[in-house]
């Protein structure tokens, strides 16, 4: 009698078997094909380096870093499970100035970077290739000019360190609280780069638990979305979260909903600055120049939808790019800082002299962007730990055509080129047998004038034509909190910080930007006391959390 379920069975266990068969031929073609003398470690047959990412995971940074200081080269070839893709990740100075300078039409972000981020970013300058990206880049442009820093360092930050920052952080040195300072910086940074780019001040460090304030749900939203973002980046097995997101299930179905949110934040502030064109005083931020600029028909002859959606995707990539890294860069500054107290005594003593300089009769002290430029040593010091501890740990590429790297590495079309900052800032080769150590003083010369460092040897901020924007204003605006919190205050970190032990082994978590696991919980002591413990300030409590 014919049995169809053992006739399926049997269908599916060919149909197995063949995949199988092909999968095994496939890779020893691709291996006779493409073989090259870069090192392919922890790589098997089908798996790739699936088994090893999983066991890295939860450091994966390190991973990275550990593999690439073994090379000669200092590059590494990439497997994925299935050999559905193939590339390359480096660490060596000629390769990444080839990806982003000498070569630099031949990589691109590409559509591994745009599938997973391709909700959230859209056609925003971060996602995009050509003359979108050069559009955007233009106009934006005229944001971070010398005048315009000025000006953010006068109305933007200065006002949030003076009115929010200081009060917050005195209404816990006095009540003798503990506070996670990352949660306290990304929030004082969220603040900024919602202020530069929509125009808006959402207030994140006096605005908590009110679920109807519509800022505070397009910043969960945000971070849900951009978290979801890079799993389906580093997603093994693409095929998973595409199903998912096909059935509208689990992470997906909230991907989605999250997505709506960022949305409608970002339509109704659209079309809300959209009615001030007819008056004669216009806000200075950034969605502004992108809706009053009519230099470019790429975006003004589009249908008003559309040429919204573009406004949308332009100001998101930005507030991506500024939400979280300079607060993260400024996290891991002060965690060094508390394992260093010698390096910390001397900043202070750099920002005291500037300090004297300072206006009288003010209740804060901050600084202009003038006394700003004369605080070297803080800069170096900045420079070290972003050195240590990028922002961006890992930043990827893709290959338009079949190319040859300086180091003889081959990359094939189609291929991820990986370029990994964390990693660099590790390099013996690069910055010599103490590359491991928190020494600001590598950055000054003779006369104890900051010196910065060639842009590929210190991607941080990229390099070529795609080079960060925003790196002037990163420092001023880390070198404004910086200057402001120490003069005022001293910081204890819980943990003891990062003392050179603890640094063989960072608590980073896996995302787009190298966060710190578990926070920064500090404790503040006022350098100066004016105030007696009996007086209690009135600014919401700081142990709320967003």
């Amino acid at each position: 009698m014919f049995d169809f379920n053992i006739f399926i069975l049997f269908l599916l266990s060919i149909s197995c078997s063949l995949t199988f068969f092909f999968l095994v031929t496939s890779h020893n073609r691709n291996s006779k094909r493409f073989k090259s003398k870069t090192p392919c470690p922890q790589s098997y047959p089908i798996l790739g380096n699936l088994v090893a990412l999983l066991k890295n995971l939860h450091r994966f940074q390190d991973w990275i870093a550990d593999m690439l200081s073994e090379t000669p080269t200092s590059t590494i070839r990439v497997n994925n499970f299935l050999n559905l893709s193939h590339g390359i990740c480096t660490a060596n100075p000629a390769n990444v100035e080839h990806l982003l300078y000498s070569n630099f039409h031949n990589y691109i972000k590409g559509s591994r970077f745009r599938l997973g981020f391709h909700e959230l970013l859209g056609d925003g300058i971060f996602a995009v290739d050509g003359q979108l990206w050069k559009l955007q880049r233009k106009i934006a442009s005229h944001e971070f000019n010398t005048k315009s820093l000025k000006l953010f360092t006068s109305d933007t930050v200065n006002f949030q360190i003076g009115q929010c920052l200081l009060p917050y952080l005195s209404s816990a040195e006095l009540n003798d609280q503990v506070i996670d300072l990352q949660d306290v910086l990304r929030k004082f940074s969220l603040d900024n780069i919602l202020k530069v780019a929509f125009g808006v001040d959402p207030s994140c460090l006096v605005v908590y638990n009110d679920n109807s304030n519509s800022i505070l749900k397009f910043v969960k939203a945000f971070d849900f979305a951009a978290e979801i973002g890079v799993l389906r980046y580093i997603s093994p097995i693409p095929a998973i979260w595409k199903l998912k997101r096909l059935f509208n299930l689990g992470s997906e179905k909230q991907f989605k909903e999250a997505i709506a949110v960022i949305n409608k934040f970002a339509m109704e502030i659209i079309m809300s600055r959209e009615e001030q064109k007819e008056q004669t005083q216009l806000n200075q931020d950034l969605l502004s120049r992108f809706i009053f600029s009519e230099s470019d028909t790429l975006v003004f002859d589009r249908e008003q939808h559309l040429r919204r959606r573009f406004l949308r995707d332009i100001v998101i990539s930005f507030v991506l790019a500024g939400k979280d890294s300079t607060s993260t860069a400024l996290t891991w500054f002060f965690w060094l800082l508390a394992g260093h107290p010698h390096v910390a005594e001397r900043i202070r003593e750099e920002i005291s002299s500037v300090a004297a300089t300072a206006e009288e009769g003010k209740s804060v002290v901050v600084f202009s962007y003038e006394q700003l430029k004369k605080l070297n040593y803080l800069q170096a010091a900045l420079s070290e730990s972003m050195r240590l501890f990028p922002p961006v740990p890992i930043d990827t590429r893709l290959a338009v055509n079949d190319d040859v790297l300086p180091d003889g590495t081959q990359v094939r079309s189609g291929w991820f080129a990986d370029y990994s900052a964390y990693a660099m800032g590790r390099m013996e080769k690069i910055w010599g047998s103490d590359c491991k150590d928190f020494k600001p003083e590598r950055w000054l010369n003779e006369q104890g004038v900051f010196q910065a460092c060639d842009q590929y040897r210190y991607p941080v901020f990229h390099g070529g034509p795609r080079i960060c924007l925003g790196r002037g204003m990163a420092y001023v605006q880390m070198k404004s909190v910086v200057a402001a919190v120490m003069n005022e205050f001293e910081i204890e970190a819980v943990d003891g910080g990062g003392t050179a032990e603890k640094m063989t082994h960072p608590p980073f978590m896996l995302s787009m930007v190298l966060k710190m696991r578990g926070g920064l919980p500090v404790k503040l002591r006022r350098r100066f006391k004016t105030k007696s413990k009996a007086e209690k300030i009135t600014t919401p409590s700081p142990g709320v959390q967003l």
